[in-house]
């Protein structure tokens, strides 16, 4: 008999698919379900991004492997993007790694740095992967619960000594999937402080840096001073330039950390397509303005909603970054049983704030990928369930 591994056997089902085959479900019996759960993008990849893939796909030399660490031009785009944008110096070949997506680089930095046993901090509500990562590791997760009355910032002092000495990496995400919560320079300041304190390993998650409305612009890690001499920080080029299914990301920072994560993955796969990478290195290095006119829309959208929902009983803030909104659910429903009523009364999805943690009972994540018009008949289908009534 073919046996499946304890690990993967302990896996529940990733949350986002479990939510793809019920929509397809629905489809088929004819309900026109309109998609508010999962994080992707629908606007399109710039035109001079996939202009430059095109191109380099019809050069024969883009058909071999690249190196396991990535293309110099893609890696040097990389540091000019953080020299230009934060400030911060990189060396391309020692503090820069290319990634298969950022997803992809997370879990396998899990794989680089812990021994069975380890522990880590992973925020709650957070990104599934972390917890799901850990897990395949052999590392144990310590929840850090993040609070709407505290902004959503670790409370670092509230920490047990203990798992102070046991946890050997610090996971962070801002802006926040699924919260949208942003912060200052400051936040990563007391999270630097921490982790050399404590002789622990700080990653950034910061997939969504380049998503922000009303002039504020997400800080990165490594501007905090001698943050490279225990921190990483992971990007993407999914969200902020709409090419999730492209699948490249990068990884910057300790070039300890660094060559660990490329030893291990030079064992694991041959790196991304020269031609993908080559495209990345032209948006890196473009002006953004395409991702400022993708986020005027995204903004637009937020409002739209953020202005509806309240009006209908569902309280949320306006966030300055990401596609997301958290909402509190109705009084009287739990997350699960609110975000049931809505697949299946109403034909929309949305997350329910548990998928993320047990921090996220009582709330939703609602993506902003989809038109305005869509929008506008989520609003209509939300009215005629009388949410306002149902609650009293």
């Amino acid at each position: 008999m073919i046996t499946i591994a304890d690990r993967v056997k302990s896996l529940p089902a990733y949350v986002f698919s479990e939510f793809q085959r019920k929509k397809a479900e629905l489809e088929k019996e004819g309900v026109d379900v309109i998609d508010l759960g999962i994080g992707a993008p629908d606007l399109p990849t710039p035109d001079f991004v996939y202009e430059r893939l095109v191109l380099e796909a019809k050069n024969p030399d883009n058909h071999r492997y690249s190196p396991y660490s990535g293309c110099s031009e893609f890696k040097e785009a990389v540091a000019e993007f953080y020299k230009k944008q934060y400030a911060v110096d990189l060396d391309p070949d020692t503090e820069v790694l290319a990634l298969i997506g950022s997803k992809e680089g997370i879990v396998n930095l899990f794989q680089a740095v812990l021994n069975p046993g380890d522990a880590v901090f992973v925020p709650d509500p957070g990104y599934p992967v972390y917890q799901k990562g850990v897990l395949l590791a052999g590392g144990e997760s310590i929840l850090l619960p993040l609070n709407e009355e505290k902004g959503y910032i670790p409370e670092f002092g509230r920490i047990s000594k203990r798992n102070k000495q046991r946890a050997k990496l610090l996971m962070l995400n801002y802006p926040s999937n699924p919260l949208g919560a942003t912060v200052e320079l400051n936040t990563f300041r007391e999270a630097a402080t921490f982790s050399k304190n404590n002789k622990i390993l700080l990653a950034s998650d910061a997939a969504y840096n380049l998503i922000t409305f009303d002039g504020y612009k997400a800080p990165s890690v490594l501007q905090v001073p001698d943050a490279k001499d225990y921190a990483v920080e992971f990007g993407s080029l999914s969200k902020s330039f709409n090419m999730t299914g492209w699948r490249i990301g990068y990884v910057v920072g300790n070039k300890h950390v660094i060559q660990a994560l490329a030893t291990l993955k030079s064992n694991i796969d041959s790196s991304q397509f020269l031609a993908v990478q080559k495209a990345a290195a032209t948006a890196l290095r473009s002006d953004l303005s395409a991702v400022k006119e993708h986020n005027a829309i995204y903004q637009e959208r937020m409002e739209k909603l953020y202005t509806a929902l309240n009006e209908l009983g569902i309280s949320t803030e306006k966030t300055r970054g990401t596609i997301f909104l958290w909402a509190k659910v109705p009084t009287g429903f739990t997350a699960n049983s609110f975000a049931n009523k809505l697949l299946e009364e109403a034909g929309v999805i949305v997350t329910p704030g548990t998928a993320f943690g047990p921090s996220g009972e009582g709330y939703i994540r609602i993506a902003l990928t989809v038109s305005k018009e869509r929008l506008d008949e989520v609003v209509r289908r939300l009215r005629k369930l009388r949410l306002k009534e149902e609650s009293r």
